[in-house]
């Protein structure tokens, strides 16, 4: 079976942790333990989300003033073969020596008409008081808005269009290597006028990136894998109740939340309904029931 895993960004850091480089490979170790569970008998791709090391970069290239500041598509790349690298050494301490690993760099075309450039959305690096953000957003010239209790800076999130390199993790996936990809939703990229091709200053969302992944490699099944164990209607509520098994077209009636459980029911639907397989939304701690069909909220097209 051909899985896409896309790993959200509690997998790499949990909130409000110090986004320090144990930390992170701390919890990328846990994330590997329960992806290396699943890998036999099965072709496995890792996609993974990466805002929080974005925004650090962002912070520390601006600190650095005897240069402009690295624009967001090439630390997107930067954390790409950064998150990659450790999540491939983690794997490769479990899985056995003969078990190739890659990761791939992924550039993937947007629309510069898409009005996400209009409407800065994604949050991206740490958070702030509200003090803080806005003396950041009037230095800087940031979007912030709020998250939770506190603020993040945002950007625009264009909906992807186009993976480039689908063709070499195609070709890797059908040598037995296990793929990491389209890491933070892969690096925005766009054709300008002149059909040349150059990097966006925008922030793909992971979820939906690794939804089109999946679709373009026919895969089996996606794994949408958060630090909830399935999708809730009245979550935070006496009533909440775990959903097990709905349609697109159910959730599509649901209210969610748009910057958390929101572009994953999206995700997730626009792969079932444009491949008819299946998509699940669960927590990364049961993902071997998660493909045994034993736990998450499965999204199915109806019988």
């Amino acid at each position: 079976m051909r899985i896409v895993i896309a790993l959200g960004g509690n997998a790499l850091l949990q909130r409000g942790e110090p986004m320090t480089a144990e930390n992170q490979r701390a919890n990328i170790r846990l994330a590997a333990e329960r992806i290396a569970t699943v890998v036999p008998g099965n072709e496995v791709v890792v996609a993974h989300g990466n805002g929080p090391q974005v925004g650090l970069l962002a912070l520390q290239s601006a600190a650095y003033t005897d240069v402009a500041p690295y624009p967001l598509d090439v630390l997107g790349a930067q954390t790409e073969a950064m998150i990659g690298y450790v999540i491939e050494q983690e794997l490769g301490n479990l899985l056995p020596f003969e078990q190739p690993l890659a990761t791939l760099l992924t550039m993937i075309e947007v629309d510069r008409e898409d009005p996400a450039f209009a409407h800065p959305t994604k949050p991206i690096g740490p958070i702030y008081d509200k003090e803080t953000a806005e003396l950041m957003a009037a230095e800087r010239g940031w979007s912030i808005a709020p998250d939770g209790d506190h603020f993040r800076r945002v950007v625009p999130s264009p909906k992807p269009q186009r993976i480039f390199e689908i063709r070499p993790i195609r070709q890797l996936l059908e040598r037995g290597t296990i793929v990491i990809c389209a890491g933070g939703g892969g690096i925005p990229t766009m054709y300008d006028a002149e059909r040349k091709l150059h990097g966006v200053e925008a922030v793909i969302d992971k979820d939906l990136a690794s939804s089109l992944l999946a679709q373009e490699l026919e895969a089996d099944m996606l794994v949408i894998a958060t630090d909830v164990d399935g999708v809730y209607t009245g979550w935070g509520t006496p009533q909440q109740q775990r959903l097990e098994r709905v349609t697109p077209d159910e959730l599509a009636g649901l209210d969610l939340p748009a910057g958390s459980m929101g572009p994953k029911v999206q995700a997730a639907s626009e792969f079932v309904r444009r491949t008819g397989k299946e998509a699940v939304i669960g927590s990364l701690a049961d993902i071997a029931l998660i493909v045994g069909d034993r736990a998450g909220t499965r999204v199915t097209n109806p019988h």
